[in-house]
């Protein structure tokens, strides 16, 4: 089931909606990440008419989200140019994913900065090799398709960068489509870690460049780069990029290691 799909299923209840989750979403024991941020934003999105384009997202990934869920979004406070809007997801078993965004209007500044280097050696992603759809998580052989966006190096780095769209993007909110898609990448220091080590995110903080993205043929460009690991934690740094190459968004992630 396509993300539209998943929408057009909820039933209303008080402050969102209710939805079951498909399998072809999981990764591992739980949904996708950018699954449950985009199931939040989409709820968010909801608590009142007229908000400004999202700036930032911060979630908590606390427990599985599966099965049966719901999602409930309440609005914490409305300036004058900014709203903050709180929303969280419960299972069976309580709340298991929380977030908060912050939505934001254009300001007048005279202080321009944009820092954000596209990687060097870049493949196009008409030219990249595809990543097998046999060896990807249940969520990206079902929903993604994935390419390579770097040449192929014989040194184990903490570092991942692809070219990802989505499947099926039809009738989706540029906003949403765009978390939906950013947390799509393994944790950077995968390429160190064995294969059976098992992770989990903890914490995202994700800030937004452009108050309205798009890109080309649906093609996004991801990169992780871990650059901490100690006592089974890890913080790793993520980039976003449309398919011109204008940056889209920055992250900070917490990820919990189990080896």
């Amino acid at each position: 089931m396509s993300f539209s799909g998943v929408l057009a299923s909820a039933q209303p209840i008080e402050h969102g909606f209710r939805i079951t989750v498909p399998p072809e979403w999981h990764q591992g024991r739980t949904a996708y990440g950018g699954f449950s941020s985009a199931l939040a934003l989409s709820a968010a999105m909801r608590v009142t008419d007229g908000l400004p384009s999202l700036r930032s997202a911060q979630v908590s990934m606390i427990a599985p989200v599966v099965g049966e869920v719901e999602v409930r979004a309440h609005l914490l406070r409305s300036g004058k140019n900014a709203s903050w809007v709180s929303a969280e997801i419960t299972g069976d078993k309580g709340i298991c994913f929380t977030a908060t965004f912050v939505f934001m209007g254009p300001v007048e500044s005279a202080l321009h900065v944009n820092d954000q280097p596209l990687p060097d050696d870049l493949i196009a992603p008409d030219d990249a090799v595809p990543l097998s759809k046999e060896r990807g998580v249940v969520f990206l052989r079902h929903q993604f398709d994935v390419r390579f966006a770097l040449p192929r190096s014989a040194l184990k780095q903490p570092e991942i960068c692809w070219w990802v769209r989505l499947c099926q993007r039809e009738e989706l909110d540029p906003m949403v489509e765009l978390l939906l898609c950013a947390d799509s990448l393994p944790a950077g220091v995968m390429p160190l870690l064995p294969p059976t080590v098992p992770i989990s995110t903890m914490q995202w903080q994700a800030n937004v460049l452009c108050p309205q993205p798009a890109t080309r043929d649906g093609w996004w460009l991801l990169r992780t780069l871990g650059d901490y690991a100690e006592n089974g934690c890890s913080s790793q740094r993520m980039g976003m990029w449309n398919a011109r190459g204008e940056a889209m968004l920055t992250g900070i992630q917490s990820v919990a290691l189990f080896g």
